[in-house]
């Protein structure tokens, strides 16, 4: 069911996205009065095809569903009829020309700005901004911060989540500048503290920038009881069941459940013995814990899912939510800082700042797909404007057969007077054409590395 789930939430989201980027090719071309021969969802042999309209445009629905096409009259790639031959797309003028191309990537950011202006005006649940004790020596801790310390401002700028936390703490972070933090502090004081981060280099960013500044969420410590036993697992099969209170693990008190969480662990394939209450009766229940791989290092399970008691958590949760007016200029600073932070870290890619480990195939974007569609529709739209965006961004660089290709063939033509000549565009449509092989080969490449590897 959960494949079936990815499957299907990431084949809608990239139906919609390139659409969506296709309507924008095929809108404009309509306003410059160029006939549109056919209007493609996905690639190769279509499975489907129905013509519509005056100009009889067919409308296709193809085999590899990953892209899409909007096919104009050119010619270039075959005879047109003297009758209709202003029609056609090589005769519009570069202006008109590159604005048909530019609209497909325009239209993604639109959409991406409408979806997270949508999204900021129905509210995004979230965390409060409170930070957990710092590490001794982590820049956090250096500049003062402490346990129970809720952030108000960066830089002059409100932070209203975790999330906006986070973000705004790593796109200020590739500007290599110092921060200055509004906090409240546990008993109600506002102070400032300034935190000197550097620019992230690649590990960090691969791992979690914020870990090496030192920041990491408060947390609520949870009472060691047992709220859920999977079926099937090494807590089942002990005897383990849900409300069982954890009192000692081989003899050694256990006062919340992130310590028992931490013993179990650290204890993989090793004999524990827990002292358990459940109601007014004490049992000893004794268990090996499973061996599980996380980053690449041995961990023990066992299955359960601690009692949570809402109540305590109620402080801690907040809603990202803006009148109509303000959720627009929020979106708009989202998708912009976005773009932005997309740039700088393909350029760190390509300066070897940060690993092409980082780049994801469509075995990931289906994944992230399903895990945000069940965390529900927020999660999802989030989702979409972020890919959205990718594919915007991703259109508008500068590699033959992609629409940044193109513009930069108009904006050759526009500074030296004449078209590119055929030869040239043939002779970057192959370099295009491996360019973008070895990316789509490298992302797969780790899409398997990733379900390999765990």
């Amino acid at each position: 069911m959960s494949l079936l789930i990815k499957l299907v939430s990431f084949a809608f989201a990239i139906g919609l996205l390139v659409a969506f980027h296709e309507l924008g090719h095929y809108w404009v071309a309509r306003l410059c009065n160029v006939k549109v021969l056919r209007f493609s969802l996905g690639l190769g042999k279509p499975l489907y095809s129905r013509r519509i309209g005056k100009d009889q445009t067919e409308w296709a629905v193809a085999a590899f569903p990953v892209g899409g096409y909007v096919k104009m009259l050119d010619e270039r790639e075959g005879d047109v009829d003297a009758s209709e031959a202003h029609r056609a797309f090589n005769r519009q003028s570069v202006g008109k020309r590159f604005a048909i191309v530019v609209a497909g990537p325009i239209a993604n950011f639109l959409l991406a700005i409408f979806l997270y202006w949508a999204l900021f005006i129905a509210g995004v649940p979230g965390v409060k901004p409170y930070i957990a004790s710092p590490p001794v020596g982590s820049p956090a801790a250096r500049a003062g911060l402490q346990n129970g310390d809720l952030v108000r401002k960066l830089n002059d700028k409100e932070v209203n989540s975790w999330q906006d936390l986070r973000w705004m703490l790593l796109h200020q972070g590739m500007k290599d500048r110092q921060m200055t933090l509004e906090v409240e502090t546990s008993t109600g004081v506002t102070a400032l503290r300034s935190l000197n981060v550097s620019a992230p280099d690649g590990a960090e960013i691969e791992s979690n920038f914020l870990e090496t500044v030192g920041l990491s969420p408060y947390r609520v410590s949870l009472k060691p009881q047992v709220g859920r036993v999977l079926e099937g697992s090494v807590a089942e099969a002990a005897g383990l069941k849900a409300d069982d209170f954890i009192v000692s693990v081989d003899d050694k008190p256990i006062a919340t459940w992130e310590a028992f969480v931490e013993i179990v662990r650290a204890s993989p394939e090793k004999r524990l013995s827990l002292l358990v209450k459940r109601g007014e009766e004490t049992k000893e229940i004794t268990l090996r814990p499973a061996q599980a791989t996380e980053n690449q290092r041995p961990v023990g399970r066992i299955g359960t899912y601690p009692f949570i008691d809402e109540t305590q958590f109620e402080y801690l949760k907040t809603v990202d939510k803006y009148p109509v007016d303000e959720a627009l200029v929020k979106a708009l600073d989202k998708v912009w800082e976005t773009s932005v932070l997309s740039l700088k870290m393909l350029g760190k890619m390509i300066t070897g700042g940060v690993s092409w480990k980082n780049l994801s195939g469509p075995i990931t974007m289906a994944d992230y797909a399903g895990q945000s569609a069940q965390l529900g529709w927020q999660s999802y739209l989030t989702y979409l404007a972020l890919i959205s965006l990718s594919i915007g961004v991703l259109n508008l660089l500068p590699i033959p057969l992609l629409d940044g290709g193109h513009l930069m063939y108009y904006m050759a033509e526009i500074i030296k007077g004449s078209p590119v000549s055929q030869h040239a565009m043939e002779i970057g449509s192959s370099i295009g054409f491996v360019l973008l092989f070895g990316l789509m080969a490298f992302a797969f490449y780790n899409d398997i590395n990733r379900l390999l590897t765990g």
